[in-house]
């Protein structure tokens, strides 16, 4: 197959950063119909294509997106969805954890903690997050219970979350490259967010496994991100492409660059690919902004 005769069989779409960002309380209405997103991803779907959204965010946290868009999976199946930056992969609806790489996060977390006492750590349970202390407003979803850090790493994770509000993200991603974080992956967001994960679980390592379960391969994935913990997963893709507003190496990353996510840069790539679902419908905006954290040891 030609380069020109490609096209995407999946569809992986980043979420915060990557799609228009909603207010906490918009996230929960329907996506406007006939809204260019909307379009966009149902012209995909009509097409035949997989969309899998890969997210830092918990699987409670992308199936509010789900429902939002109003996305389904192909031939009334459930949606496949990459969660907790790979190291959970889902179905929906119902919500089914299918996958799950669980790892010892106890020293990782002690050497970020003794370096940059102040910070805040948080892990996944099932409806919301156990955590040291409040995060920012809006950034985490679901029920937050404030536990000791000496219980939150006494069980294994899947995914470990360090917040410093008052860091910048620099100071977090040189503090995480001068320490050995044993056993424990890790990525920083758009601020002072540190995910920790175990070794070589990454979105790819998820999507590989959503893949396989397709009999798909990653020249028929086009993969849509913005952020550091979107690298790999840009360079693996048959087709990996980087939003306007994301960070220069990300961009460095990708094969092609589309304009910034409030600017319908995921619209104009499925649209390269796919057309317009009743392209004769208006096109409406979405505006808003959603969590993930804002930023400033």
């Amino acid at each position: 197959m030609t380069r020109q005769e490609w096209r995407p069989r999946l569809v992986a779409i980043d979420v915060d950063g990557t799609l228009p960002a909603w207010a906490e309380v918009e996230e929960q209405a329907p996506e406007p119909p006939g809204s260019r997103l909307g379009r966009a991803l149902q012209g995909a779907l009509d097409a035949g294509a997989h969309v899998v959204l890969c997210s830092g965010r918990s699987p409670h946290g992308i199936t509010r997106v789900v429902d939002r868009l109003r996305l389904v999976g192909q031939n009334g199946e459930r949606m496949w969805m990459v969660a907790s930056n790979g190291s959970v992969v889902c179905r929906y609806s119902p919500l089914e954890v299918v996958y799950r790489e669980s790892f010892d996060a106890g020293p990782a977390v002690r050497a970020f903690v003794d370096r940059c006492p102040s910070a805040l750590v948080a892990v996944e349970h099932e409806l919301g997050y156990r955590l040291t202390g409040r995060f920012p407003a809006g950034e985490l979803p679901g029920e937050m219970i404030v536990t000791k850090l000496a219980e939150i790493i006494a069980q294994p994770a899947n995914r470990v979350i360090i917040r410093d509000p008052a860091a910048t993200p620099e100071e977090f991603a040189r503090l995480a490259a001068e320490l050995d974080l044993p056993n424990a992956d890790h990525s920083v967001g758009w601020t002072a967010w540190l995910d920790l994960t175990a070794v070589d679980v990454t979105k790819t390592s998820g999507l590989r496994y959503v893949c396989g379960e397709l009999g798909l391969t990653a020249v028929d994935v086009l993969a849509i991100g913005d952020g550091r913990n979107d690298i790999e997963m840009l360079r693996w893709a048959g087709r990996g492409v980087a939003v306007g507003q994301a960070p220069q190496e990300v961009r460095d990353a990708a094969d092609a660059v589309t304009a910034a996510a409030e600017d319908d840069g995921v619209a104009l790539e499925l649209e390269r690919w796919f057309g317009l679902a009743d392209a004769d419908a208006p096109v409406d905006r979405v505006a808003g902004a959603e969590a993930g954290g804002p930023a400033t040891c």
